[in-house]
């Protein structure tokens, strides 16, 4: 079966599902604006914080956000948040508010239509991948929730105390990224089943997939 590529409607989705083929494969999603309506780590970060907490350290991120501004790297603006919230934060007690966060805020963030589509590869028995340039201890009690095969993620680095340092483990999982870390994974030479996304950051990984859903999702809950 030749490539197909659905854009801007879930409505395709009875056509694309009705012609499937129906065997094991790789299946990844994005997870911010594509499994969900908007970013969850910026959700999160507002979430754990009090709104004093939160202003004052969006003011300390204006030089950082006037960079992006001009080079568009998003990865340097997540460190810098990373940096002003969650330096010297516990492993522990990240883990306990991803949780708690995950628990309260997956009936409000998750896209019902997105979620039929995960079901819908779940009954093929695909193996469900999410990849998000989201820092993996966010996204992580998501993923479990949803029984996804992997979660590949941007790693966010603890030091020797278990801390977390403001910093990454590695690149920001994003654009070619994606594409990288999931052949790391399952094989130099694997091809998706099928990718979904919707931005830019996804693109690389959509390349790499024989059926592509480019913000197909547009369901709230």
């Amino acid at each position: 079966m030749g490539k197909r590529q659905i854009v801007g409607s879930s409505d395709a989705m009875t056509e694309f599902f009705d012609d499937a083929v129906e065997d094991a494969g790789v299946v990844a999603f994005d997870f911010d604006g594509t499994l969900t309506t908007r970013d969850s780590f910026t959700t999160f970060l507002r979430w754990r914080t009090t709104f004093a907490r939160h202003k004052l350290g969006m003011a300390r991120l204006a030089p950082a956000a006037t960079s992006y501004l001009f080079d568009g790297n998003r990865g340097k603006l997540k460190a810098a948040a990373v940096r002003e919230y969650l330096a010297g934060v516990p492993r522990e007690q990240i883990e306990a508010e991803a949780r708690t966060f995950a628990q309260d805020y997956a009936p409000r963030l998750l896209r019902p239509d997105a979620l039929r589509t995960w079901r819908h590869w779940r009954q093929r028995r695909a193996k469900l991948v999410i990849v998000t340039a989201s820092p993996d201890i966010v996204v992580a009690p998501f993923a479990r929730g949803l029984g996804a095969d992997a979660l590949i993620a941007t790693e966010l680095a603890f030091d020797g105390s278990d801390r977390l340092t403001g910093g990454f483990n590695g690149d920001n999982c994003r654009g070619p990224e994606k594409v990288y870390r999931l052949r790391q994974v399952f094989g130099a030479d694997l091809r998706l089943k099928a990718a979904y996304g919707d931005t830019s950051g996804d693109k690389d990984m959509m390349k790499i997939a024989d059926h592509r859903g480019y913000r197909v999702f547009k369901e709230h809950p």
